[in-house]
């Protein structure tokens, strides 16, 4: 079972965070916790996401925009890694002939 965190049980964990810049961070929907009827609950990788939030709003001073435009592009980045990824297991199913080809073409680029 994943393990599911409150408000509360966030802002002792993220020792950085205040409950406000929690809040903050939700409205802002830099992190989208889901909700029960207890209200906000978290998982690992939302914690995740709040340890890089504070790195980049404390260590270099970003402001909400500034932090919003920097996770979309980290967001970005993921998802053409994942995209990557996908595309390499596919081709690496391909018969040896296709690839080889492929790489020959890969490499001409």
């Amino acid at each position: 079972m994943t393990q599911r965190f409150t408000v509360e049980e966030v802002v002792t964990t993220v020792t950085r965070l205040t409950r406000r810049q929690l809040m903050g961070f939700v409205e802002g929907e830099l992190v989208r916790p889901e909700q029960d009827d207890r209200g906000y609950v978290f998982r690992q990788v939302d914690i995740a996401r709040l340890e890089l939030l504070c790195d980049l709003s404390h260590d270099l001073d970003l402001d909400e925009t500034a932090l919003a435009i920097v996770i979309s592009l980290i967001d970005q980045l993921h998802g053409a890694r994942q995209e990557l990824a996908t595309l390499a297991g596919a081709i690496d199913s391909l018969p040896d002939e296709l690839r080889t080809r492929i790489m020959a073409e890969m490499k001409r680029s």
